[in-house]
């Protein structure tokens, strides 16, 4: 079956077969995606989302929730969530700027530093492998084309990261 949609641009011709297709496939990456969230909890004690936060502080250093919620692509009602979990753990310490005390920071402990040195990779080893064994090409493809499936699947009020991966 062959559909026509009506856009702001030019009409869209696509078969129902390539949505079925898109949609398994996406099906299978968000329960791999769960799965290695499951086994990053079971080693580390941390989800993927709480080491991509960790790993967002460390690379940001002493940070807002505002920074963090955008570098981890994370709401910012999520992003204090995490944070807080964290907080309670020890793993991060929170406190007010001394130049404005509206302002929150975040910072890694020297427990945080630690967990963090320890982690794994989010993704999964044998997926950093897999597409380490790739060549630059193709893996500009595959980050160009998960980005930009991304931005199509991004509500509209967002803003979409059109910075594609060059050479």
């Amino acid at each position: 079956m062959v559909h026509h949609f009506e856009n702001a641009g030019p009409p869209a011709r696509f078969h129902q077969e390539e949505l079925r297709i898109l949609e398994k496939a996406l099906r299978r990456i968000l329960r791999a995606n769960d799965l290695q969230s499951r086994a990053l909890a079971r080693v580390i004690g941390l989800t993927a989302p709480q080491l991509v936060i960790l790993k967002c502080i460390a690379a940001l250093g002493e940070v807002t929730t505002t920074a963090l919620s955008a570098q981890a692509n994370l709401s910012p009602a999520t992003v204090t969530t995490i944070l807080d979990k964290l907080e309670e753990r020890g793993i991060i310490q929170r406190y007010r700027s001394a130049q404005d005390r509206r302002v929150v920071h975040t910072r890694l402990t020297e427990k945080g530093i630690a967990l963090l040195a320890n982690a794994p990779e989010p993704l999964g080893e044998s997926f950093v492998t897999r597409f380490a064994e790739l060549t630059p090409e193709r893996r500009r493809q595959i980050v160009n084309a998960v980005s930009s499936l991304a931005d199509l699947m991004t509500q509209s009020e967002e803003k979409p990261d059109k910075t594609p991966l060059n050479g």
